[in-house]
């Protein structure tokens, strides 16, 4: 037997091109970039990386993995810089599409990834928009990860980013998985470039804070290029100069062209089960969602080969919005009635109503109602396999594909919810002792650690705010106030990020309250 290799290293999974790789989400992250820029070499061109955004979950530990890589991102030109804060963080990459000549460039164009979380996405939407309108460069390409967390794990919203995305007109992708990271995320840039628009990436975690298997010979998929970019008066790629605003907003909407031109040349939704039967259910699912789909099938004990015999099919849609009409179309008309399955608001749903409405002979919709209006699938809160399966069902068995209407198998045993867990800060968090006040004194919560201080301790610490607006809620009460004063929580962390310039109001505004900075040198929850 040959002897085992003594030279491994934690870093492998980023040099290793044959076989799989054990991956998290954030390392197939930094893997795409890596990617990408070989790619790149391999066709001959001089291109340069830059990575920025802000940490918090579910990408929170991107800027971890790399720092890790740095060894794996100089060589490749790739510069990470973490920002101060999301929305400068943005800017800065979109900055990067705007190398010209009077900048003496020294590569050809620079591929960028921004990532925050989804109150980052809220928070940085003036700066999204803007570089919406600047766009992407034809060797450039930008992709936006949106760290989305659907239950508040370490939230104080629950998140959904597409609507914001669509407000700036930024196509949105979706991942189903850590393995789809890397391929989906390539034809992210490879549609950025075609199109010239900036790509959101939307990145649950599922795929982020998991650990799955990786198909190295299968991470560069085969990119079909359409015939032409869309016609536009100027033009469609990003570039130095200034370009007048309405002639930008026109731009936008041609951009969103070549998005669908891209997204039909390269099948980026497919189906993934054809029924052999006529067709009486058709299933739409989005990232995510399409895994509850196929497991919740299994849990109403369909084989898809049983599936696909009782009518039933699926259309998995890794391209979010804009809705690429003609391949959902046609699988659409091959049935008697639709399911769209997706979380939160229904943006896939109403699409395809718009889509259906004019059209002479058309499928039953169903999603967050049935055909009837009754209520089917929710709005609010995550997904399951539990809860694709009783919703498959109902239309299914309405539909006439299977009768699966009895119960649904029971659930394994073990899997019984666990205890709630009560908050409280880590062993040796100083914060153990720092977010106490004086008997009889108030504090105001905000973002952090410090936070959970809300959940346990109510008698003394009051409200949640968004980031960096810690104390602004006593501003607007104070004027109407008995109580005189309100002390203040503010971590580190928020402090540098925006909380100087609440501070800073809080001063303009004569608003008596007494700020604690909590330092604990960490991002984290």
């Amino acid at each position: 037997m040959a002897p085992l290799d003594a030279n491994v290293s934690l870093t492998d999974k980023y040099k290793v091109s044959r076989g799989r790789a054990l991956m998290t989400g954030m390392q197939a992250l930094v893997r795409l970039a890596l990617e990408q820029a070989d790619w790149d070499k391999e066709k001959g061109w001089n291109t340069g990386g830059y990575i920025s955004g802000y940490r918090g979950s579910p990408v929170g530990g991107f800027d971890q993995e790399l720092f890790r890589a740095q060894a794996e991102l100089a060589p490749r030109n790739i510069t990470f810089q973490p920002g101060l804060n999301e929305d400068l963080a943005a800017t800065a990459c979109s900055g990067a599409q705007m190398l010209g000549p009077d900048d003496d460039p020294q590569v050809e164009g620079v591929f960028t990834i921004w990532y925050g979380k989804g109150p980052g996405v809220d928070r940085a939407m003036d700066a999204l928009k803007h570089a919406s309108l600047v766009g992407a460069a034809e060797k450039g390409g930008s992709l936006y990860l949106m760290g989305d967390d659907p239950i508040c794990k370490s939230s104080t919203t629950a998140h959904q980013s597409e609507p914001m995305m669509i407000g700036a007109n930024m196509p949105v992708l979706f991942p189903a998985s850590v393995h789809e990271l890397i391929p989906l995320g390539l034809h992210g840039f490879a549609m950025s470039r075609f199109s010239g628009a900036p790509v959101g990436v939307k990145v649950v975690a599922d795929a982020a804070e998991s650990s799955g298997t990786v198909d190295l010979d299968a991470l560069r998929p085969d990119i079909t290029l359409p015939a032409k970019k869309p016609d536009c008066e100027i033009p469609i790629n990003a570039g130095p100069g200034f370009m007048p605003f309405l002639a930008q907003e026109r731009r936008l909407h041609d951009r969103l062209r070549g998005v669908l031109d891209y997204a039909r040349a390269n099948r980026l939704n497919r189906e993934t089960l054809s029924p052999t039967a006529p067709g009486r259910l058709g299933i739409v699912a989005a990232g995510k969602a399409h895994g509850d789909v196929m497991s919740g099938l299994e849990r109403l004990g369909l084989t898809p080969e049983q599936a696909a015999a009782s009518g039933i099919g699926v259309f998995k849609m890794s391209l979010v919005w804009p809705v690429e009409p003609e391949g959902l179309l046609e699988f659409c008309a091959r049935f008697d009635r639709i399911l769209v399955v997706e979380e939160k608001a229904p943006i896939i749903e109403d699409a395809l109503a718009r889509l259906l409405i004019n059209l002479p002979s058309r499928p039953l919709l169903a999603g967050k109602t049935d055909p009837t209006g009754a209520p089917l699938l929710a709005k609010t809160g995550e997904f399951t396999p539990d809860i694709a399966a009783a919703a498959i069902a109902c239309e299914a068995s309405a539909a006439g594909a299977a009768d699966l209407s009895a119960p649904m198998p029971p659930k394994l045993l073990g899997n019984a919810p666990a205890l709630p867990r009560t908050p409280w800060y880590c062993s040796g968090c100083p914060h153990n002792r720092s977010t106490k006040v004086p008997e009889g004194s108030k504090a105001g919560g905000g973002i952090g650690c410090h936070g959970m201080s809300v959940m346990f301790d109510q008698d003394t610490t009051e409200y949640f705010t968004q980031m960096g607006a810690e104390g602004m809620h006593w501003v607007g009460r104070a004027p109407f106030a008995g109580r005189p004063h309100l002390f203040q929580n503010l971590g580190d962390g928020t402090y540098t990020h925006s909380g100087m310039l609440a501070i800073r109001h809080a001063v303009f505004s004569k608003a008596n309250i007494t700020y604690k900075i909590l330092y604990n040198d960490a991002v984290a929850m």
